[in-house]
């Protein structure tokens, strides 16, 4: 079934999601600040609109990809309007989950049914298998729409809660993010004593990180659960002695992406956790 989108933002993103909606055979009409950005939507059968409240009346899917809330914001309530009545809009500007809650209620106010969205690829991505976008929000939108919604990529359903999708979106950032910083830790000690970083990368970190994420699902029960026992390596032993730390500073690389996590580790350990695994250390991280 093809359907009526309207995409309202043409970056980058925005274009990459334009693009994947018209190969996958919708209807699609495109409004951007800057007109000319969508010449190549146009050229590629996009309809190009000159307001968003003509993009939003061609349309019952309306995706919303620009920089902020307070521009998603003013776009709808000052732009839209009324023509929002009976529609259904994803929003995929990056945001926390009070800007997603606060938009579903202002979306609401306007007649239409809210989506908040968390795009987990890059713009090269959009269309490929590698590639997933988390919503929250209505139900009965995300159903409806679903086949849609799958022409950019995977889509992953987190519930009524508008703000699941951003509050997943930054933990996955934030699990992404730490990868990097045990990365460039690892490169500039491989670096310090002239090896090659490349060829560490390839042949020795990649099989080891991914040999070692087989553990997370083991760690995220254990978080689930509140019960931290083990039988392997546990904190007081892994703290035993600072040797990343002591060697980094030998080789004169900097321990500063190192340290936090030590630093939580130790504090666990003198808190009388010793005994248990390192997914304990969440606890002093999750304020109830």
């Amino acid at each position: 079934m093809k359907n009526d989108v309207a995409v309202l933002g043409l970056g980058s993103m925005g274009a990459a999601l334009a693009d994947a909606l018209l190969a996958a055979g919708h209807r699609v009409t495109v409004w951007n600040r800057t007109a000319a950005r969508a010449d190549g939507l146009v050229e590629r059968g996009a309809r190009r609109a000159d307001s968003v409240s003509e993009a939003v009346a061609a349309a019952e899917l309306v995706i919303v990809c620009i920089l902020d809330y307070a521009d998603v914001g003013t776009l709808l309530e000052q732009q839209a309007g009324e023509a929002l009545a009976g529609r259904v809009v994803v929003n995929v500007t990056n945001g926390s989950p009070e800007d997603g809650r606060a938009m579903a209620a202002r979306v609401a106010a306007l007649g239409a049914e809210y989506l908040d969205g968390g795009i987990m690829a890059v713009p090269a991505l959009i269309g490929r298998p590698e590639a997933f976008v988390l919503y929250s929000g209505s139900t009965k939108a995300f159903e409806a729409h679903r086949r849609t919604l799958d022409s950019f990529a995977r889509s992953h359903y987190l519930g009524e809660d508008p703000g699941l999708a951003p509050l997943n979106d930054l933990a996955l950032l934030s699990g992404m993010y730490g990868m990097f910083g045990g990365f460039l830790h690892a490169a500039a000690l491989v670096r310090s004593a002239g090896g090659s970083v490349a060829e560490f990368t390839t042949t020795l970190l990649v099989p080891w990180l991914h040999a070692m994420s087989g553990g997370l699902p083991a760690m995220a029960a254990q978080t689930d659960s509140g019960e931290y026992a083990t039988t392997g390596s546990n904190l007081a032993m892994q703290v035993s002695h600072d040797a990343l730390g002591e060697v980094s500073r030998d080789q004169g690389v900097s321990p500063e992406l190192w340290e936090p996590i030590h630093s939580l580790m130790t504090r666990r350990v003198a808190d009388g956790h010793g005994d248990e695994d390192v997914a304990s250390v969440v606890e002093l991280l999750h304020r109830r």
